[in-house]
């Protein structure tokens, strides 16, 4: 799947990472070593309209945006369900660390490497035709399977940790050039004006990279968009970072069928937290609520809140407001 990449001499990535020549190189290889066809399906059209415009979109809305998930639901999956029913194939397979068990979407049993989070917005109909091969093996025991099938080169590729359009050291340029510069005032939790922002789009709740001022480190803990003002406390343990309740919206259950009762789960707000305890509450005015039993750690409005109970990812939603 070719997807498309931010052109400009200030992106350091050359090419989707997802689909550079090295990767597509790689996939030629694998398949005229398995003797089976290969093919490339140009998604950049749709990959640029609904993960890059959405990645813009909530940024401007002053919010944390969540490509991959989004990538997911609205171009990845959709395209190589309309490729396989073109080619009449039955199944779709990807190298996800999830598993699929009557219909339900589990958690991986390499839980280092679990995917489910990103998973969470797979409906039956997908489900039933998924085939996630990698869900019942350990990331070593995958390294351990190429390799003895000739396939080695695997151990020499170096995992990025860039947004697979833009990479992390380009993007300030990028919202730059796509948003432009909104400054306005830094405060700290109690009202001070502390020093000038270029724009509440180039931050995050619980960021701490980034904010130009002496006596740090601080931490981001919420804006004021009306007042178009950035807040932080130099405080790593400032009640203002932590939340109880969560508001979701845009949700979304694996089952199609929300809760009809309060049901207890583990729930965490982005992909690289522990799961926590929580409670979840059946919708009102197309709202959930999630309570969790501890204060959790910049939760964050436009990240997803995804919730499981035990191995079963039933579902996630887009975080609209967070409380103490």
């Amino acid at each position: 799947m070719k997807y498309a990449v931010w052109q400009s001499k200030k992106n350091v990535l050359k090419e989707n990472i997802c689909c550079s020549k090295k990767s597509f190189a790689i996939a030629r290889k694998i398949c005229q070593k398995l003797k089976v066809p290969y093919y490339i399906v140009d998604c950049r059209l749709d990959f640029e309209e609904k993960v890059m415009g959405y990645f813009l979109d909530v940024l401007k809305n002053k919010r944390t945006p969540n490509p991959c998930l989004v990538c997911n639901r609205l171009v990845k999956f959709n395209k190589l369900f309309e490729f396989a029913k073109e080619k009449g194939a039955e199944y779709v397979a990807t190298g996800h660390y999830a598993r699929v068990k009557n219909n339900q979407l589990l958690k991986a049993k390499d839980k280092k490497k679990d995917q489910s989070y990103f998973l969470c917005l797979l409906n039956q109909n997908q489900l039933s035709k998924i085939i996630f091969p990698l869900g019942n093996l350990t990331k070593k025991k995958v390294y351990q399977v190429a390799k003895k099938g000739g396939f080695d080169f695997f151990t020499k590729i170096k995992q990025s940790q860039d947004l697979c359009f833009v990479s992390q050291q380009s993007i300030p340029f990028y919202l730059e050039e796509k948003i432009g510069f909104q400054s306005g005032e830094i405060i700290d939790t109690k009202g001070r004006a502390l020093g000038q922002h270029q724009g509440l789009h180039f931050y995050t709740i619980g960021q701490r990279k980034g904010i130009k001022l002496s006596d740090g480190p601080w931490w981001v803990v919420g804006f004021s968009q009306k007042k178009n003002q950035l807040i932080v406390t130099n405080r790593e343990d400032d009640s203002a970072l932590f939340s109880r309740e969560v508001i979701i919206s845009d949700y979304h259950f694996v089952s199609g069928k929300a809760p009809q009762k309060v049901i207890g789960v583990e729930a965490k707000t982005r992909f690289g937290q522990p799961l926590a305890l929580a409670k979840l509450h059946p919708p009102q005015k197309k709202k959930l609520k999630l309570v969790f039993e501890q204060p959790q750690k910049a939760v964050t409005p436009g990240q997803w809140a995804v919730f499981y109970q035990n191995d079963v990812c039933l579902g996630g939603g887009v975080i609209e407001i967070n409380q103490n």
